[in-house]
């Protein structure tokens, strides 16, 4: 059986041997071991014994519980036509003229000859200027090769050049000379070009971790896209489903990028206990609040097209899934840390390494939750600047649903962030120095210095 603070031979070194109540800087080692996940010193037998005991029935219970309630496949339902429920196709821009707005008749000025409104000016503006007659030839579906023309405004936030593909909406019970439309520009290789050089990056720095990374991630979007989902529209309960199919992300994300290991299992379970805490927080809050879920025009859309489906329970759904990624990050740093602060002063015991390790997180939290509320103020920031052209109070603002929910979003997975900084470095502690070899073994055991030579301590 192997000593648990023995280092591994392809250990990286740390330099010369630590006496006897020399603990090293855990300030210098936040930065060395943040996020440098190397090989961690295994741990005895028994130990691995109980954490099995813990993790597999979780795992059995989380496969079970995609097994029961995998949906296989979205439901059939009639497109509206509305939003992005309408049939699409692809086109291209094949010529584009100049024409006078008034000619194509772009814009109508309000009877009245009223300016004074948003409208009136826009009408103006719109048959004052040179406005573009764009021919688009349809080149996909059953009617590929047939053509229509597109009349663009010249302030339209969407110009149109030829050459350029877009995506054309089908209406088929509309009148044939409007039964296509241009809905968007065709933006697909750009945003392949950009997944294709993030890949080569991850691949280039992190090698083997890399491409288990890109593994993880491909998975990640597998369970979104065939489980969570459709088991969601299927009628599912949405928090339920967001627990399994979260909790089948994280095993397979966190064993594939970071190994089969003690370590990353203590991550796994500082974040169980960490999703569990934001789902019962969310699940508070939301009801407290009164927070529907049903916000804006898409989630409006959705409820329209399933009614059965449980809006707020999808709003926490959410928070529970978009927490997740930075859970990951957390705890794995954390296990790390408290890991290398072991490697490092083996004679450290559980309630030292749990002091150090604590010091480390406060840094990290510190960083993390100013990321994930600054995300979140990013992805609202349309909205914010609405309510600040409409010169309103922090507290109307606040109390809207739309800015509530996001508060509401922000400050759960951010307590639950925090938590799981102690959590995590609690159980690592407890983990890492349970089976600390008696005075005898730790004397004779082989330490590796940095200049890679083995010595006695």
């Amino acid at each position: 059986m192997t000593s648990s603070h023995q280092h591994p031979e392809n250990g990286s070194g740390h330099g010369p041997e630590h006496g006897p109540g020399h603990h090293p800087d855990p300030e210098a080692l936040a930065h060395v071991h943040a996020h440098a996940h190397g090989p961690a010193a295994p741990v005895s037998k028994h130990l691995r014994k109980v954490i099995a005991a813990v993790l597999i029935p979780f795992a059995t219970a989380v496969f079970v519980g995609l097994a029961v309630l995998w949906p296989g496949g979205a439901p059939a339902h009639e497109r509206t036509g509305v939003g992005f429920d309408r049939q699409t196709e692809s086109g291209e821009v094949v010529r584009v003229e100049q024409v006078d707005c008034k000619d194509v008749n772009a814009a109508q000025v309000p009877p009245t000859g009223d300016t004074s409104t948003p409208q009136g000016r826009e009408a103006v503006n719109a048959q004052q200027g040179d406005c573009k007659r764009a021919t688009i030839e349809v080149t996909s579906g059953q009617d590929k090769g047939r053509k229509f023309t597109e009349i663009v405004q010249p302030d339209a936030p969407r110009q149109l050049k030829q050459g350029q593909g877009v995506v054309v909406a089908y209406a088929p019970d509309a009148p044939e000379d409007l039964q296509y439309s241009v809905t968007d520009v065709n933006r697909k290789f750009p945003l392949l070009l950009l997944s294709v050089i993030f890949a080569l990056a991850v691949v280039a720095v992190g090698r083997l971790r890399g491409v288990m990374a890109l593994i993880a991630l491909g998975t990640s979007f597998v369970f979104l896209t065939f489980f969570i989902l459709p088991a969601i529209l299927q009628g599912s309960n949405p928090l339920i489903v967001a627990v399994v199919g979260s909790s089948a992300i994280m095993l397979i994300a966190l064993y594939l990028s970071h190994g089969l290991s003690a370590r990353t299992s203590v991550a796994v379970l500082g974040t169980l206990i960490s999703l569990l805490i934001i789902g019962l927080l969310g699940s508070l809050f939301i009801g407290w609040a009164m927070l529907s879920g049903n916000t804006d025009d898409y989630t409006g859309l959705i409820h329209g097209l399933y009614p059965n489906i449980d809006m707020s329970g999808l709003l926490l759904a959410g928070v529970i899934i978009g927490s997740l990624g930075v859970l990951d990050d957390v705890t794995v740093t954390q296990t790390s840390a408290v890991w290398e602060l072991h490697q490092a002063d083996p004679t450290m015991g559980p309630r030292a390494l749990y002091r150090a390790g604590i010091r480390i997180g406060r840094d990290h939290i510190a960083s993390v939750v100013n990321t994930l509320v600054l995300a979140y103020a990013g992805a609202a920031l349309p909205l914010l600047l609405l309510f600040s052209i409409a010169q309103s109070s922090v507290g109307t603002v606040a109390n809207s649903e739309l800015v509530a929910q996001e508060i509401v979003r922000t400050l759960v997975g951010s307590i639950g962030l925090v938590a799981s900084v102690p959590v995590t470095t609690g159980l690592a502690a407890l983990v890492v120095s349970a089976d600390r070899p008696s005075g005898s073994t730790a004397a004779t055991t082989p330490v590796r210095t940095g200049r890679g030579r083995r010595r006695k301590k």
